[in-house]
């Protein structure tokens, strides 16, 4: 098969998106199958090599111009020469480390845009990925990274006689951040293309339930495919001899960072652990700064600068050691997770887990059996599981065998792959 995936890149940070696609993209190569990744927006952000990701590849919709070209119509019509100078990556990566500075407006109004993508706004933009696409060969399936590019299913038919396959990841907590005058208009507008798509996928059954409700789809309507990863150079953790807590996603209150913090701090002081530390790592953009340095001036008031690390925008390599160091391992979002690729690469590490008991967090802990699942009511709730489990060593080591085990036999990129390639495979032969 020849497959062609439309990836939204970051630019400035991993994406559990980005990552997964890499990984299967691979994945197929290796068993000899075509796949391109195609980046949609900002450079793509990968912590592994990519045989997927051409070096000559542009970066399509770029970030700079879908930005002018939805503001001001001039630029719906500048040459392609001034269009290539705004996708350079190095001034991409530069812009999307600003990309806090962009109003809640504007991403409402260019989502709602790209959703759409039936107007003349992106018309010159479409032809541009329409001739890469015809050059390079028209893929047999043509896949798309999340629902909010939804929009590209009907245009691609417009042009090729092909499937088109849409995986969900996370777009609520987004279309639930717009303001009020595009929210509404948003999710409307996505429930109508997502059914455009010939396949809609989800990473775990419950984004999968969640997204048929808020979409107003038939229950069964969207198919579960479990994400996986690529176990190389991942490493059993050695047994500290001073018990560690780990964090390991980006830096921001809606993975719960604040929260970590006050459970290590309860943890430390009220419940009278005087030897765990806390080790955190993960993407850090300039917008995380502020919420970072407000945590760093907290753990110095308690007194706890000596017992905290903090190890921003690492690679795979310091990651995986990292992920080594630790007896414990927790991101306690504070959002409906679809998926969480950490608790993958931490039970890759033979680290046990401490996840809330929402979202897709029981699916994952419940088939490897690498952790345990807590009601997080707030920081004490936390701070006591945690004592609870460290305070029995031995079944912090069996939870961590157990994850390590339940990841090589149910979420590598390989059983990933072998999965995607039968869907697919049926997904051909029913559209003959």
């Amino acid at each position: 098969m020849k497959l062609t995936f439309l990836t939204p890149g970051t630019g400035s940070y991993y994406c559990g998106a980005c990552m997964r696609d890499n990984a299967l993209a691979n994945a197929l190569i290796e068993a000899g199958h075509e796949a391109d990744l195609l980046p949609i927006y900002l450079p793509l952000m990968l912590d592994e090599e990519s045989d997927g990701l051409g070096t000559d590849s542009p970066v399509f919709f770029g970030g700079i111009n879908i930005f002018l070209q939805q503001k001001f119509s001039l630029f719906r019509h500048s040459p392609e020469w001034f269009d290539r100078l705004l996708n350079k990556p190095g001034l991409l990566r530069s812009a999307a480390k600003r990309s806090h500075m962009t109003s809640a407006r504007d991403h409402g109004a260019m989502c709602y845009e790209m959703l759409r993508l039936d107007g003349e706004i992106f018309k010159k933009e479409l032809g541009k990925l329409y001739s890469w696409i015809n050059d390079q060969g028209r893929p047999d399936i043509l896949c798309l990274s999340t629902a909010l590019q939804s929009g590209f299913a009907r245009e691609i038919k417009k042009q090729w006689d092909i499937p088109v396959v849409c995986y969900f990841q996370g777009e609520d907590s987004f279309l639930d951040s717009l303001p009020d005058e595009y929210r509404d208009r948003c999710w409307e507008l996505m429930a109508n293309r997502c059914r455009d798509a010939d396949l809609l996928i989800a990473p775990s059954k419950f984004y999968a339930r969640l997204m048929e409700k808020r979409l107003g789809l038939d229950e069964g309507a969207i198919d579960v495919q479990y994400n996986g990863i690529n176990l190389d150079g991942f490493i059993e953790r050695a047994d500290p001899a001073t018990p560690a807590i780990g964090y390991l996603a980006r830096m921001c209150a809606v993975k719960g960072l604040p929260l970590l913090v006050d459970a290590f701090i309860q943890l430390r002081t009220a419940l009278g652990d005087a030897n765990t530390q806390l080790k955190i790592a993960g993407a850090m953009t300039e917008g995380d700064i502020p919420l970072v340095d407000s945590l760093k001036e907290k753990i110095e008031t308690a007194g706890l600068n000596d017992s905290v690390e903090w190890r921003p925008n690492i690679s795979r390599e310091e990651k995986q050691s990292f992920l080594s160091e630790l007896s414990l391992f927790t991101v306690p979002v504070q959002y409906d997770e679809a998926f969480g690729l950490y608790i993958l690469e931490a039970m890759a590490a033979s680290v046990a887990v401490a996840q809330p008991n929402r979202s897709a967090f029981p699916e994952l802990i419940e088939s490897t059996g690498g952790g345990v699942c807590v009601d997080i009511e707030g920081p004490d709730s936390l701070a006591l599981a945690w004592k609870d489990l460290l305070v029995d060593s031995g079944r912090v080591m069996t939870l961590g065998e157990q994850g390590r085990l339940g990841v090589e036999s149910q979420y590598s990129k390989d059983k990933m792959r072998d999965s995607f390639i039968s869907v697919m495979e049926s997904l051909l032969q029913a559209k003959t």
